[in-house]
């Protein structure tokens, strides 16, 4: 994939803390551990030679525990922490090579920041606090005011507008925090662990608020939490640190299913795969499949060389019809019908290649037939069988 495909691309990042730390970075100390440095210079490795890359529209999820580096990463995608050596590219551009002024219009202009602990002005009501940024940027009353207006509506407080944040639960400051950074209309969100101060269930209606709110505005996000469930439930990509490094990055159901090393496996072993495995990873190809103006005796001739007690019957450009057992296949022929005329849509189990296993596990069990998978046009793409959905459950895929 060429680089310009990618929103953010990140090659050997450095962070080190202390007096000169550009005395880590020398060749006889960038093997050493974390550890090893600290005590032989005094240094601290924040981040070491970090790489990854986030295409625009994904939420890139930077998951670890305390100390492990990822907030530090944040701040440095941003600059509020200046690098000590590697390359932060938006759309090609290195922004540490930014003047201060560049700086000052690349935060403003491009980019926005949710923190955990909200950020409100006390002072300031709902809608004035989410207006400020456009306010900085110099935009006029009027103006400012009406896009606030339909960020506070996006997140769902509309009717909150003229209130104190001190009048509103927790969950409701980091909407309003949401609302603030989306009222700009930045290309890209850095998330650092927004949700984690919030009770269980409000946190869990804020992840659901985020997912929908990504399907809408697909936004480049980097979302940094110490969450797992959290980072499998928002991420199209995760990323897990431990002492500044990138230990694995991949999928939610690599990261599962293919664990990089024991630190990793650790961090899974009692995630249920059936939350992370979706439908296009179990599907295999239907046993046959005919058109709708095929003759039913070739369809028929079809099912009983491959065995297939049912057919699946597509239109143009393999778009899902209906089903059709092998009798009512031989009554076609026998009476001369149309199968276009036959095809039943009405016993159909169809679902996406993006469901999870675990939703697809009560449609399973209402039918006595295999699940459809199709695309967002209707054409088939494959089918699952219910042994497909048992092993996808224990078994790697």
């Amino acid at each position: 994939m060429e680089q310009k495909s990618f929103h953010i691309q990140v090659s050997g990042l450095w962070k080190v803390f202390g007096s000169r730390p550009e005395r880590a970075l020398e060749p006889e100390h960038t093997s050493k551990s974390r550890d090893d440095i600290q005590e032989e210079l005094g240094l601290v490795i924040g981040l070491r030679d970090l790489s990854f890359s986030v295409p625009r529209g994904q939420t890139f999820v930077v998951m670890g525990l305390s100390g492990s580096g990822k907030s530090t990463l944040a701040r440095c995608l941003i600059r509020l922490i200046e690098a000590t050596q590697g390359e932060i590219q938006f759309d090609g551009e290195d922004i540490l090579g930014y003047s201060q002024e560049d700086l000052r219009e690349f935060r403003r202009d491009k980019i926005a920041m949710v923190f955990q602990n909200y950020a409100l002005l006390p002072h300031r009501r709902v809608l004035d606090n989410v207006a400020y940024g456009l306010e900085v940027q110099g935009m006029d009353k009027e103006s400012r005011y009406r896009a606030a207006a339909e960020a506070i509506e996006t997140v769902g407080l509309k009717g909150w507008e003229y209130y104190f944040p001190s009048e509103m639960s927790g969950g409701m400051q980091q909407r309003v925090g949401l609302a603030r950074a989306l009222a700009v209309d930045p290309e890209v969100l850095i998330m650092d662990e927004p949700f984690s101060g919030l009770d269980p269930l409000i946190r869990r209606e804020m992840q659901d608020e985020l997912v929908m709110l990504q399907r809408e505005l697909q936004k480049t996000i980097v979302f940094i939490t110490h969450d797992l469930d959290e980072a499998l439930k928002l991420g199209d990509r995760i990323a897990i640190m431990r002492d500044g490094v990138i230990v694995q990055e991949g999928t939610p159901e690599e990261i599962v299913t293919r664990p990089a090393n024991d630190y990793v496996s650790d961090f899974v072993q009692d995630v249920s795969r059936a939350k992370v495995i979706r439908a296009g990873s179990v599907m295999q190809e239907p046993d046959v499949v005919i058109h709708e103006g095929q003759d039913a005796g070739a369809a028929l001739a079809a099912m009983r060389n491959k065995g297939a007690e049912a057919v699946y019957v597509v239109g143009d450009d393999h778009v899902l019809k209906g089903i059709l057992t092998q009798e009512q296949v031989a009554s076609l022929r026998d009476q001369r019908i149309e199968i276009a005329e036959a095809a039943q849509d009405d016993v159909l189990a169809t679902t996406s290649p993006e469901t999870f296993i675990e939703e697809i596990i009560p449609l399973a069990a209402q039918t006595e037939r295999y699940i459809a998978v199709v695309d967002d046009e209707g054409r088939l793409l494959g089918e699952i069988h219910r042994r497909a959905l048992l092993a996808g459950m224990v078994e790697p895929v």
